[in-house]
């Protein structure tokens, strides 16, 4: 096998990696009501069953990046995939709420890792002009995920034991490790880099504690104490931690955790945000179409995931066309067109009521599917472009922090505009208090209410204010995704740069 084909084989590798990591996140959606069941869980356990993945991921994303430079990729992406394992067992013969809790900050810690190594890995193997084709198969490994966890889960738990929806998942783990350990050359930085234990402590502790705080605005609203409390904690604590870069990069050039010099790219820093923006546009269709396709048109979460194949189809075509539209026109042009793109969709969407059938779901998702696939794949290349092999871990991991951070920002306001249109129009007259206020915490029990005191009339209001509210959050939605064209053409540099080789780093790796 030559080294270029050689190089093709281990980016599949790293695609299966992302795959492994991705799909119990998909699925864990799908099995909420069975786990409520199982480990008689209550409402606010079962928030922390998404929450702790997400909090545990925010706060290790830095320092996993950092122990990828310093001690070696590829050995600590083996070792990641190996705790991902055992947090899937955990998970899968979990006997309490606390357990699973446990065991999805297991998953987070292991995801902290994979996902910066991952990036990091194509940034070492791919020159600057490979790029972009190369994150269109990650991304495409990313998409894969969303409709397959919903569709197979849905079919386990309809079937089996609730366990296997997270042991389905070690075969998949043990395939990656195998072909990391074979295709995958390791890699580190030339000169290991410090490990700067304020800097580690004072990030990660900003990140999770202001991740924490996005999550309970979405949760107990933005009034919330722990809302409140979080976002400007977790916010101080990234200002000292970039006070103190600043004076260690000034005192001791070389030892700070992030490259200071990073953000004097506009590629890197532009690329990185912008990205994060799409995610946060596109995070208007992932959201709503689930819910509107179990609570509106009926359908199971087996349904709902087939109902998303459109969605992926239009990601997987947009992401694959990302390299060839972006080496003809450039980064600015592509991301701008692929923005446009899914604020088309976004607005198309809005024309959705109670009546509408699945065709027209069908052509907004897979609209802005394309959309999203072509932005999302040619700003974070562009952003990648930026990265040197010496530092990529840590570089890959700032990228993934703040694009990350986009997903429970948007869930944080994009739910509340959504749950406040679906309360104002909704209608309860004669419904009992305590049914009543159940309709108004979500549209599944609005349903379900409506189905139990057997009124058509009730169950049409339901339904109608759940879509007032999705159609105020798609607007909201559009609105970020013409920011997102606004910024684009304002600050994105019209191409990556073009280098021959990464020869340094394949030298090192060889």
């Amino acid at each position: 096998m030559t080294s270029e084909t050689r190089r093709w084989w281990a980016l599949g590798a790293l695609s299966l990696v992302v795959l492994a990591v991705a799909l119990p996140a998909t699925i864990l959606s799908v099995a909420l009501p069975t786990l409520a069941s199982a480990l008689h869980a209550d409402a606010a356990e079962l928030q922390w069953f998404v929450s702790a993945y997400t909090l545990v991921l925010a706060a290790g994303v830095l320092p996993g990046g950092l122990l990828g430079d310093r001690y070696g990729r590829k050995k600590l992406l083996l070792i990641a995939l190996v705790g991902y394992a055992g947090g899937s067992v955990l998970a899968a013969t979990s006997t309490t709420p606390g357990m699973f809790i446990a065991a999805q900050a297991v998953l987070g810690l292991g995801a902290a890792l994979v996902i910066p190594l991952v990036l990091s890995g194509i940034a070492v193997l791919f020159t600057a002009e490979e790029r972009p084709r190369a994150v269109g198969i990650w991304a495409a490994a990313n998409f894969v995920a969303l409709p397959l966890g919903p569709i197979v889960g849905g079919w386990i738990l309809s079937n089996f034991w609730w366990g296997w929806v997270f042991l389905m998942n070690l075969p998949i783990i043990a395939l990656a490790i195998i072909a990391v350990a074979v295709l995958l050359p390791e890699s580190r930085g030339e000169r290991p880099p410090a490990l700067d234990p304020i800097g580690v402590l004072t990030s990660s502790a900003g990140l999770g504690v202001l991740t924490f705080g996005l999550v309970k605005a979405g949760q107990d609203g933005w009034g919330s104490a722990g809302a409140l409390g979080g976002m400007l904690g977790g916010a101080a604590l990234l200002v000292v931690f970039a006070i103190w870069e600043r004076a260690l990069d000034r005192h001791e050039p070389g030892r700070t955790l992030v490259e200071l010099s990073l953000f004097g790219s506009a590629r890197f820093t532009w690329g990185t945000i912008i990205a994060g923006l799409g995610i946060f546009a596109f995070f208007g269709l992932l959201f709503a179409t689930p819910q509107y396709f179990q609570a509106v048109l009926g359908t199971d979460a087996m349904g709902s995931g087939i109902r998303l194949l459109p969605l992926l189809g239009g990601m997987m075509v947009g992401a694959g066309l990302a390299d060839r539209v972006a080496s003809r026109l450039g980064a600015k042009v592509t991301v701008t067109a692929g923005f446009v793109v899914l604020g088309v969709a976004l607005v198309l969407a809005t024309a959705t009521t109670a009546a509408s059938g699945y065709g027209l779901a069908a052509t907004w998702t897979a609209i802005g599917g394309a959309g999203a696939g072509l932005a999302l794949a040619t700003a974070a290349s562009t952003a990648l472009a930026a990265i040197s092999a010496e530092r990529a871990g840590v570089a890959s991991a700032l990228m993934q922090a703040v694009q990350k951070l986009g997903t429970p920002l948007a869930a944080a306001i994009l739910g509340s505009v959504l749950n406040a249109g679906y309360v104002n129009r909704l209608d309860v007259p004669g419904v009992p208090g305590t049914a009543a206020d159940a309709m108004r915490e979500s549209v599944y029990a609005g349903v379900e209410v409506a189905r139990r005191l057997g009124s058509p009339e009730l169950l049409a209001n339901v339904r109608s204010a759940f879509v007032d509210g999705l159609v105020q959050m798609l607007w909201v939605s559009a609105g970020v995704a013409v920011l997102g064209v606004l910024l684009t053409v304002a600050f994105l540099p019209a191409r990556a740069p073009r280098v021959a080789t990464v020869g340094a780093a394949r030298a090192e790796s060889a």
